[in-house]
């Protein structure tokens, strides 16, 4: 979720119910830690809730290193990505890549914990391909070396986010282990969420891509999980307010120039079950000034009511 779940994503998700907001993905090599993006993702000035911060590489020692960094700029918990499966992410052997290696995972993942004195926790995925899913060797081998907590997304490194997730391969990794087990992997609704709870017998659920442009999936799991019930669906005087809150949110964080390139994307998501056809997002995207932004938003939604 790099390029996503930057620190006004991640607070409106926190509001809106999520228990853990995890940061966007940060290299373990030093010479990329002064860049602008990411000295952005590194920013956790009032942020509320724990800070968790995850971070990937493929060299024990500059992971370490990375930890302990990131661990003085406020991270709370410090967590390793094994679970991306971009090409420019594995090709420098990060990532998903990893569970390929068992032995550099277990040297990885031995480092990092021995590095700092924040709980430490893991994603993966099921494995490299359909024929290597080995998610319950390596969730064994954090176990042992001291992960407080592994999150498993339900497809394998070759099957990028293509086909179903299953869910099997977690059930097993949960049976497997005994640290908490987060299950993740195309749960989009609150039905979804309880059906991956009780056949994988996860202590958790993790949230990606359904989160974009609906951060209230959130509190709507969290209260059907509580209650059985279903939320009504937000009124469109409260999509408006939630998404007009985490455009300003935006621009003040990264200015009058990212600021507006990377609303769009996220206007995008939250207009694409009222903006049917992508009209009103294809002028919005023409847009370059935040006020003409905030005005056009204004716009859109009182033709909407």
């Amino acid at each position: 979720m790099a390029g996503i779940t930057d620190r006004p994503f991640r607070q409106l998700c926190r509001r809106l119910g999520a228990g853990l907001a995890v940061s966007e993905m940060l290299s373990s090599n030093p010479k990329v830690w002064r860049t602008e993006k990411s000295m952005s993702r590194m920013d956790h000035s009032g942020e509320s809730g724990i800070r968790s911060v995850q971070i990937a590489g493929a060299d024990p020692e500059l992971m370490a290193q990375a930890a302990q960094y990131n661990v003085t700029n406020g991270a709370q918990i410090v967590d390793i990505n094994m679970g991306c499966p971009a090409k420019k992410v594995n090709k420098k052997l990060a990532g998903s890549a990893l569970l390929q290696y068992p032995d550099l995972v277990d040297e990885i993942i031995k480092a990092v914990v021995n590095a700092v004195d924040v709980p430490v926790t893991l994603k993966i995925r099921t494995g490299w391909d359909t024929d290597n899913r080995n998610g319950v060797e390596i969730a064994k081998i954090a176990e042992q070396n001291g992960i407080q907590s592994l999150a498993v997304h339900g497809r394998t490194r070759a099957c990028m986010y293509k086909g179903q997730a299953e869910y099997q391969t977690i059930k097993d990794i949960k049976r497997s282990v005994s640290i908490p087990v987060v299950a993740n992997g195309d749960i989009d609704s609150p039905q979804k969420a309880k059906q991956v709870l009780d056949f994988t017998g996860a202590d958790a659920v993790m949230i990606g891509r359904a989160a974009q442009g609906r951060p209230w999936i959130f509190r709507e799991i969290d209260h059907y999980l509580k209650t059985g019930e279903l939320l009504a669906v937000p009124a469109i005087s409260e999509v408006r307010t939630i998404l007009m809150e985490h455009l300003i949110n935006l621009h003040l964080f990264y200015g009058d120039v990212m600021g507006v390139r990377i609303a769009r994307k996220h206007v995008g998501w939250y207009l694409q079950t009222h903006d049917r056809d992508g009209q009103f997002r294809r002028v919005f995207n023409a847009l370059d000034e935040q006020q003409a932004q905030i005005d056009a938003l204004e716009k859109y939604f009182e033709t909407l009511d």
